[in-house]
């Protein structure tokens, strides 16, 4: 074997680079890891850029003027990603979602969906190519996303009252503009959208019921998230954590609801819908009950690193392989033994040790959500 530069990888988290088998098996779409969960779902985030500062996510104290994103140059280019993507949909994937940071700052995101849409499993099916945005930009780009081939979209929105919502996006933007991005989506064909809310104590829970009616029979999937600890930056407290269990008991005080069965193994969303048929709403409860047993999926971030949880503190240097000269099938014969030795649980372990207290080994810096996307 000829000797080949690996270029250095950025060290805002650690990371290493995954060995290479010295005999490449081909991939059999049927890996597991420790605890028999399949690979069945990527989430790739194509930048660490965003435009709002909310609190949970990119609080402006830590994310201002003079925060280094990473340079253009670390970031993974399109061809990477989709050649990537490729190797995981041999491995089993049959969903990527792209996220961020905010999706639809990069540049021509819509060449990429293109790309990643082209994409095949063994059996010759489509994926299923989903994106989760802020809907800042979604309004303008909805037609151009779904011409590309992008499946659906889901939308982030905290709140429906404005003072509320420019107060928790920190970035003084109107709820109207989301609310005719979502509008926009849905005309242009996606469907069902999705909107997810992230639901902390005392700041827009009031704002739970409100959301609800009115989503209600919109064909629109309300979707309430738990306030999770992901990162070192929000200020994270347990307090903060209304249960999904008090959500549900809100709505179901307005309009009554009754819980319905998954659609697939692995959902984060528990589902409920309205006793009268106006629709459905979802809870995703990682905090207060972790769903880790089912969890299929993996997290590649914007500049190539692979994380095998959302409360990582450790990946592993893809981008090393992709520009260190290997071959698609040294790359993919190097992906499987990182997730078959997956054992990954925090959430699990969070919620076996009690309430306010951490899994995680406290030394190492857990990755930040806007780097590694939702």
């Amino acid at each position: 074997m000829t000797d080949r530069v690996i270029p250095l990888a950025d060290h805002r988290y650690a990371a290493s680079v995954p060995r290479v088998p010295s005999l490449a098996a081909a991939p059999s779409g049927l890996l597991s890891d420790r605890l028999g969960r399949p690979l069945r779902d990527l989430r790739i985030s194509v930048t660490d850029r965003c435009n709002f500062r909310c609190g949970y996510c990119m609080p402006r104290e830590v994310f201002d003027k003079d925060y280094a994103f990473l340079p253009h140059s670390s970031l993974l280019s399109f061809e990477e990603i989709t050649r990537t993507a490729r190797l995981f949909v041999a491995h089993g994937v049959r969903k990527i979602r792209l996220t961020g940071g905010e999706p639809l700052l990069r540049k021509d995101v819509e060449r990429l969906i293109e790309m990643l849409a082209a994409l095949r499993t063994p059996d010759g099916a489509p994926l299923d190519l989903t994106l989760t945005t802020n809907g800042s930009l979604l309004a303008r780009k909805a037609r151009a996303l779904k011409d590309a081939g992008l499946t659906r979209v889901t939308v982030s929105l905290d709140a429906l009252d404005d003072a509320i919502f420019r107060r928790m996006n920190d970035a003084d933007f109107p709820v109207a503009d989301v609310l005719r991005s979502i509008e926009e989506a849905q005309r242009v064909g996606f469907a069902p959208v999705k909107v997810n809310m992230v639901v902390k104590r005392g700041t827009n829970d009031d704002e739970i019921v409100p959301m609800a009616r009115h989503f209600r029979g919109s064909g629109i999937v309300l979707r309430f998230i738990e306030y999770m600890d992901v990162g070192a930056s929000n200020g994270w407290r347990m307090d903060e954590v209304l249960p999904s269990a008090q959500v549900i008991e809100r709505i179901a005080a307005a309009h009554p609801v009754e819980a319905i069965d998954a659609q697939a193994v692995g959902e984060t969303a528990e589902r409920w819908r309205y006793v009268d048929g106006q629709g459905e709403i979802g809870v995703i409860s990682s905090v207060t009950q972790a769903f880790c047993r089912d969890c299929n999926r993996a997290r590649l971030s914007t500049e190539g690193k692979l994380f095998l949880c959302l409360f990582a503190s450790h990946g592993h240097d893809l981008r090393a392989l992709l520009r260190g000269g290997y071959s698609d099938p040294q790359i993919a014969a190097a992906i499987a033994p990182i997730w078959q030795q997956r054992a990954d649980r925090y959430s699990e372990l969070r919620g076996a040790a009690g309430p306010g207290t951490e899994a995680a080994d406290t030394g190492r810096r857990r990755v930040e959500m806007h780097y590694i996307g939702g």
